[in-house]
């Protein structure tokens, strides 16, 4: 059986998702940032400098990639839906007079969520959550 949030649960959650998700999209660009230089870094003979900056590269890599998944695994662990790393756009699952919906947030949307769209539906269809009326859990 699938777990719904409460709105003020969900809002209450914002608070740790912050940060989570802020880790986790520096993570991102880090890993990209690196992988280029990695690959030019493994074609090149280079001194042993040039050694240890390259397995110090993989490394920093490595971890960054750890974190991400410790991250992504830690979302799906509360139940809630990552839906994008750049953006930071999470969905909680929720119920509004019996229908299930989905409690829409990104990163820089403040500290609670203000969006919803039905579960069959994207980002592009959200809709104020001022507009669900005040039925049902959400």
């Amino acid at each position: 059986m699938a777990r719904y949030f409460g709105i003020d649960e969900a809002n209450a959650l914002l608070a740790d998702f912050q940060p989570l998700l802020e880790q986790l999209k520096a993570d991102r660009d880090r890993v990209a940032a690196l992988q280029p230089l990695i690959e030019k870094g493994q074609k090149s003979n280079g001194s042993a400098e040039h050694a240890e900056q390259l397995a110090e590269m993989e490394r920093e890599q490595r971890h960054a990639v750890r974190r991400m998944q410790y991250a992504v695994s830690q979302i799906d662990e509360w139940g809630v839906t990552l839906r994008d790393i750049n953006t930071g756009l999470i969905d909680f699952p929720a119920l509004a007079s019996g229908m299930p919906i989905w409690l829409c947030w990104r990163l820089g949307e403040g500290n609670s969520i203000n969006w919803w769209h039905e579960v069959n539906a994207g980002f592009d269809s959200r809709q104020p959550l001022t507009e669900l009326g005040h039925g049902g859990r959400a």
